[in-house]
Formats: C-alpha cells, sequence, structure tokens
C-alpha cells in the first residue's frame, strides 16, 4: 500500500520509510525538504494522491508554548483536511506517554490538541502513545543541568529505542484503525535519577546528579508515573545499554 510519512526525513520518519519499504511497501517521506509543509499546505494535495495511510511523526522546531500549539494544531487541521480529499483511510500518529495525565507541560497539552484534532475527525485513525527515545538522553540531561549539577526526579523512567518506537508504529499503521491508542515503552524501567547518574558515569560526564522531587522535567514536576506506560503496553526490546553500546557518543 502507499502510506506517506509526514515527518519522513527525521529520526522516526526516516526509519519508517526504511522499515515499511523493507516489507513492500510505498512509503513516501513528507517534510519540507521533500516539498511538503503541512503548515502552508505546500505539496499536500500532491503527496497524498493514492494513499492509503498517513502517518504523522512530524515536530515543533520550537517548545515554545503558543509555537508548539500553534504548530501541531495548523498542520494537523491542513493535513485531516487534505486526506479527506485524498479518501485516506488511516490517520496514525506518534504522540508521547503521559500526555492525558496531569500536570501537563505546554509540549503535552499541544499533543492532547493535536489528539483532539484527530479523534473528532471522519478520518479512522490510531495514536501511538510512546515513551522517551533514547536518542534524546542527553538532550534531557542538559535540560535538566543547573551549573554542574543536573536535578532528576526519583521517579520511573522507560525510555524506548528510536528503532523500537518505528517497529511499532509501522505495525499500527498497516493494520486496522483502532480508533484509539496503544502505548508503547521501552523493556526495562529505572528511577529517573539513578539511571541518569549511572549513564553520565558511563559518558565520563562530571556533571552531578542530584535527586530532587519537585525536579522540573520541560516545565513540569512528574508524579511517580507521569513517564511510563500503563500495564498491558507493547515493549520494545532492545536494551539501553545495548543500544549505547552501539551508539557511543550519541
Amino acid at each position: 500500500m502507499r502510506i506517506v510519512v509526514v515527518g519522513g526525513t527525521g529520526l522516526i520518519g526516516s526509519k519508517l520509510v526504511t522499515k515499511l519499504g523493507e516489507h513492500g511497501h510505498e512509503a513516501v517521506a513528507a517534510a519540507p525538504d521533500t516539498g511538503v509543509n503541512t503548515l502552508t499546505g505546500e505539496g499536500l494535495a500532491e503527496v497524498l494522491k493514492g494513499a492509503s495511510v498517513v502517518i504523522d511523526v512530524s515536530n515543533s522546531p520550537s517548545f515554545e508554548e503558543k509555537a508548539v500549539l500553534e504548530f501541531f494544531e495548523t498542520s494537523t487541521r491542513n493535513l485531516l483536511a487534505a486526506e479527506a480529499a485524498a479518501g485516506v483511510g488511516h490517520h496514525v500518529a506518534l504522540s508521547v506517554v503521559g500526555t492525558e495525565r496531569p500536570p501537563g507541560n505546554p509540549y503535552f497539552r499541544a499533543k492532547i490538541a493535536q489528539e483532539k484534532l484527530i479523534e473528532n475527525s471522519s478520518i479512522p485513525f490510531s495514536l501511538v502513545h510512546a515513551t522517551q527515545f533514547f536518542e534524546f538522553v542527553r538532550r534531557i540531561a542538559d535540560e535538566a543541568t543547573e551549573g554542574d549539577k543536573v536535578r532528576m526526579a526519583p521517579v520511573l523512567f522507560q525510555p524506548m529505542a528510536g528503532d523500537d518506537v518505528a517497529q511499532a508504529v509501522g505495525r499500527v499503521s498497516v493494520g486496522t484503525p483502532l480508533n484509539g491508542r496503544i502505548e508503547v515503552g521501552g523493556p526495562e524501567q529505572f528511577r529517573m535519577d539513578e539511571f541518569f547518574r549511572d549513564t553520565l558515569a558511563s559518558w565520563g560526564d562530571p556533571r552531578e546528579v542530584v535527586t530532587d522531587p519537585r525536579a522540573l522535567y520541560f516545565g513540569q514536576e512528574l508524579l511517580e508515573r507521569s513517564l511510563v506506560p500503563n500495564d498491558g503496553a507493547a515493549l520494545g526490546t532492545i536494551r539501553y545499554r545495548d543500544w549505547a553500546a552501539q551508539n557511543a557518543g550519541k
């Protein structure tokens, strides 16, 4: 089938295009650098011709509250309208575990707005809620850094490899629309502070990880299970230590 991957040149999107192609599907990357812009609508009608499925793994270039909300609302409205006109039968969107759980940060609130637009559209849909990616571990540490200290809450943390995310999204995209959500996470749970203490030590990073129950995660104070999936979630198979050994320096 013809599957259009919006954000198809990014981290998860490029993996999806490759994996779907390997399974015999016509996977098309749609992104500004391939002539498709969901904010302006440029190229949408053309790329969606003959598409059975659209997978949206695009992301906002800014996490500032107004900008991120505008990105997800505008791009999703344009995409859904173009899909309806093209007769697309399945809309799949990648979201984040915990978006619906209070308290939320501006990014999570923007993702909720995106999901509501999808749920209220006429197009059958599937939402894939994933935990944090291994590829973003350094960014999470940097965001939590104050001087030479990294403040982390001792809450549960269950990150997953980008390859496992793409595998899960791809599997959902070629199946029957869920008209609901599925949660996916990594194969191991950690305490967030302990994970980063061990990880920074493995990098030879001199920053000190400080356990702080009130530490903020991208502006959000975390509860015990804010970042981990509920029971019954689909779990990836790639463990962090194995991924890190193969991706030293990433």
